[in-house]
């Protein structure tokens, strides 16, 4: 029922953009306010958070006015809500900005931050750390990495620009170098180039998998660059960007990332407390396009390094 907001009268606040809502145009609606809906349409918050909300002005119009817990319902309008997590969880690591012009931001996320709001995490993502701390509220990421994974984002400034940014990936015209640790491949033939379907896990929607009855939707070459121990690291190239492509392909091979939480097997939960202690050991380590709006070519080199894990 949420989705992005259009409205440019309702701005974003704190760094994060409202979420909207439509109020459906009937007959005989079944509500007589707005918090009557809110409160029976979307009951994850429970009413009395929802007229809470509506007496802080939380809750806006399309106007960008706010409406009161009393407000009537008023079908084939939008609503605007901003959103909020109580005791969210402090990301203790911060980014870097390596990059900066009047078209891009390139940062270096750190592990576990995400890129975007979500879920439990809102002031702590990496888009909106940087709306606030650069004074940019438009700015929008031109692709995501996973919130375990490190290394390079890149960020559109202008809005009306996003849009050649982001046919650059779905061109699959951009290189992307990643970096992994994982288990030594003592008979490994290097490189060695994955090509399998993968597809959301049947059990476990947090998680993805492979699929051999269906034909190759990802792509990734694994070249081996040098052993520590029981450890050797690893350079990925993917040619696709599905979820967790990386991460699967090499458990598949039997190389699970050092530091994976998801696979082969569940170790920890989307929901359960992090132990930043243990990163994955996956860094988005370089990224290389011809630009599409200025022309130049354009490559970009992470500042973090990935540490081997003990044995």
């Amino acid at each position: 029922m949420s989705r992005s907001p259009r409205s440019a009268s309702v701005p974003p606040r704190h760094g994060v953009s409202p979420s909207c809502v439509a109020l459906p145009h009937l007959k005989t609606p079944p509500w007589a306010t707005v918090l009557d809906f809110l409160a029976q349409r979307m009951p994850t918050i429970s009413r009395s958070k929802w007229a809470l909300r509506l007496a802080q002005g939380q809750v806006l119009a399309e106007s960008g006015d706010p409406l009161s817990p009393d407000a009537p319902y008023a079908g084939g309008t939008r609503v605007y809500y901003y959103r909020d997590v109580p005791d969210e969880t402090l990301i203790p690591f911060e980014e870097t900005v390596l990059f900066q012009d009047e078209h891009l931001v390139v940062a270096d996320k750190p592990h576990f931050l995400p890129v975007t709001p979500g879920g439990r995490y809102v002031q702590q993502s990496l888009l909106v750390r940087l709306q606030r701390r650069l004074g940019l509220p438009q700015l929008a990421p031109l692709h995501r990495i996973d919130r375990e994974t490190a290394g390079l984002v890149l960020l559109a400034v202008q809005p009306a620009e996003r849009g050649a940014y982001h046919a650059l990936f779905s061109g699959r015209t951009v290189e992307k170098t990643y970096e992994a640790i994982a288990p030594h491949a003592e008979h490994g033939v290097w490189p060695h180039t994955r090509v399998s379907h993968l597809t959301e896990h049947p059990i476990d929607f947090f998680r993805m998998c492979e699929d051999e009855h269906r034909a190759a939707n990802s792509e990734t070459t694994i070249h081996w660059l040098e052993r520590h121990g029981p450890w050797a690291r690893y350079r990925l190239l993917p040619r696709t960007g599905k979820r967790h492509q990386l991460r699967v392909h090499m458990m598949a091979l039997g190389l699970p990332i050092a530091g994976d939480q998801l696979y082969p097997q569940v170790l920890h939960g989307p929901d359960d407390q992090e132990n930043f202690e243990r990163p994955l050991c996956l860094l988005a380590q370089a990224i290389a396009f011809t630009d599409p709006v200025t022309g130049w070519a354009r490559r970009f080199e992470s500042g973090l390094a990935l540490t081997w894990p003990e044995p």
